[in-house]
């Protein structure tokens, strides 16, 4: 045995030291995650604890769903559009009256159930994609098309909600609890909740906007691993250590990258509810181009932001961009196979020859568009029928000339129009203008006298106002004040945490909320409403969660941080459901007297 056979194997750690003196971990031990090695009932624990919760809110969001019964807000669009889908497999526009009694809306008799033969056989101008009203669809397929059958799908949707973000956080974290902890903040928030009892499209464009999102994080610790894999081959190699070490890094092994494939698609189905998934694409992707040009930098390569933006950026431009353009397309087949509708009814619309004129109605908030060119129309409307690969063609550029007449809508058409509950961007994160989408007024108890005004009022044995007073329900779009508020502060520390420790997991907090929040500012001289900051919550639940994990602190020994840490982030939750508690009325059409009511609304602008 020779004197090199007897020296101890050496043990590569970092330069660096924590604040406790320890060395930091090699970038090859960071990769490994913080659920690597995890035994079997630990990763059991963390599948049942989350389902556990997701199960609790799932049925939350079940209670007394078909109420109230009618259509709520814009459950009139989204429920028919939904409807029209499952039978005609396009959108088509309604007849007005189908019973026979004029003085009856359509709504009125649907609601009646008059549900077959509703449909005037022209193609509706939806201005939205279809996936959210798919998923309507598949609703109303299994349980007719009434209130619970509409409704249904955003019930299961946000309750899946509430498991991917359990997941999420635990991913992100390695702890269970801070997990769970997350998807008790998402469960019991009032805005997440409502969304989950209404055929709305928000709620869908928040859950596949969150799976993206879940995805994106777990191709960041599949990169790292697989990167860590791969270079300590090669540094077994001497042949291939030089140059896919010290040089570009492993590239050939990560090309391919599934979870970043799943963010695509989930991405390209977050755009086909809602376009303003659009926003947090391009800015996650920015993130993950950092977090790759980081990975091989804490590997030794040099320069890694620029080479990281050819090795790692194309891939990602493809797994993202054009896999989730690609499942965009495709979320549009029903429009596609009915592409000769469109050109035959809606080629030739005022959006189509708008010319940049216009002005706001007198009598009412439209728009009236003026010098129109009556000459202008799709150019597929005149082009004979293709077949095969050129119909698909033809049928593509028709879509490309209805999208463009949709962004028109929504940039020019809606600019003199008002709305009692519009509110600006600005001050979604303080809860500045809630949205009412049912009430009732004026419900009188069985015995009171009747209004001179009124000689049939609505009254309810239930309701127990004094004289002189009545009663109220309401549907009320509102978050939970204590998580939104305690969100502000959360999103600030985030921002410290990110830029000043270099944590990466408040970056994705605080990407998350930029890229879904700042894009409305531009739109805030049309309607637009507080709701829309769905998109926004998941990633105040997270600030909230990562804020609370740092307070605990990562030793489970007892200590004066840890104490504290638990009481006050205990307490905080405890207030979240009072909090939860005391709305729970006005987000499932409670019956209260006025007063009782009145305590609820907090500020004159929640009226």
């Amino acid at each position: 045995m020779t004197a090199a056979d007897q020296q101890p194997t050496r043990r590569w750690t970092g330069l660096s030291r924590t604040a406790e003196g320890r060395p930091v971990p090699s970038a090859a031990e960071r990769a490994r995650g913080y659920l690597v090695g995890l035994r079997p009932s630990d990763r059991a624990v963390g599948w049942l604890a989350p389902i556990a919760v997701t199960l609790v809110a799932f049925a939350l969001r079940m209670y007394h769903l078909g109420t109230p019964n009618r259509f709520a807000f814009d459950e009139t669009y989204y429920a028919k559009d939904a409807w029209s889908l499952l039978h005609n497999g396009y959108a088509q526009t309604y007849l007005s009256d189908v019973d026979g009694d004029t003085g009856n809306k359509i709504d009125d008799d649907i609601l009646a159930g008059h549900t077959q033969d509703v449909w005037t056989g022209d193609p509706s101008m939806a201005v939205h994609p279809e996936v959210g009203k798919w998923l309507i669809a598949l609703g109303e397929k299994a349980f007719g098309m009434d209130p619970f059958g509409w409704r249904i799908a955003s019930a299961v949707v946000g309750a899946l909600m509430v498991l991917v973000i359990c997941r999420l956080l635990r991913r992100m974290t390695g702890s269970t609890v801070l997990g769970c902890i997350a998807g008790l903040l998402l469960m019991f928030d009032g805005l997440h909740f409502v969304l989950s009892r209404l055929a709305l499209l928000d709620i869908f464009f928040a859950f596949f906007l969150l799976c993206a999102v879940h995805c994106l994080v777990a191709d960041r610790d599949h990169f790292r691993r697989r990167l860590a894999r791969r270079v300590a081959d090669d540094a077994d190699d001497a042949s291939t250590s030089s140059a896919s070490g010290r040089g570009w890094g492993p590239v050939r092994s990560v090309l391919f990258r599934p979870w970043l494939l799943a963010a695509g698609a989930s991405f390209g189905l977050a755009a086909g509810v809602k376009w303003a998934a659009v926003y947090p694409l391009a800015a996650f992707g920015l993130l993950v181009w950092i977090w790759c040009a980081g990975a091989r930098r804490s590997f030794g390569v040099r320069w890694p932001i620029l080479k990281s933006a050819l090795v790692d950026g194309i891939p990602a431009f493809v797994h993202l961009v054009i896999v989730g353009t690609l499942v965009y397309i495709a979320t549009w087949g029903g429009w596609l196979a009915n592409a000769g509708e469109y050109e035959e009814h809606l080629s030739a619309t005022q959006y189509r020859q708008y010319t940049g004129h216009g002005h706001c109605a007198e009598d009412d908030d439209s728009y009236v568009a003026t010098d129109l060119d009556h000459d202008k129309h799709w150019p597929t409307r005149n082009e004979k029928d293709a077949s095969g690969i050129g119909e698909a063609w033809q049928s593509l550029r028709s879509l490309w000339y209805y999208h463009q007449d949709v962004y028109t809508f929504h940039t020019h058409f809606l600019n003199c129009s008002e709305h009692t509950y519009a509110s600006k961007p600005s001050s979604w994160l303080l809860i500045n203008r809630p949205v009412g989408v049912a009430v009732t007024n004026d419900i009188l108890p069985p015995d009171a006298p009747a209004p001179a005004d009124n000689e049939d009022p609505v009254r309810d044995e239930d309701c127990d106002a004094p004289e002189g007073s009545d009663c109220i329900r309401q549907v009320l779009l509102i978050g939970t004040p204590m998580i939104w508020w305690g969100g502000c502060i959360a999103l600030m520390f985030a921002v410290v945490m990110w830029l000043g420790s270099r944590d990466w997991r408040y970056g994705v907090a605080v990407v998350g909320t930029l890229s879904t929040w700042l894009p409305w500012m531009q739109y805030d001289d049309r309607p637009i409403f507080y709701f829309y900051a769905i998109g926004i919550l998941p990633f105040i639940v997270m600030a909230l969660t990562l804020a609370i994990g740092t307070l605990i602190g990562p030793s489970r020994l007892p200590s004066t941080r840890r104490t504290v840490g638990v009481v006050v982030s205990g307490a905080f939750v405890v207030l979240v459901l009072v909090n939860y508690a005391w709305f729970w009325p006005i987000w499932t059409n409670g019956l209260l007297t006025s007063s009782e009511w009145l305590d609820r609304i907090w500020f004159s602008r929640w009226v």
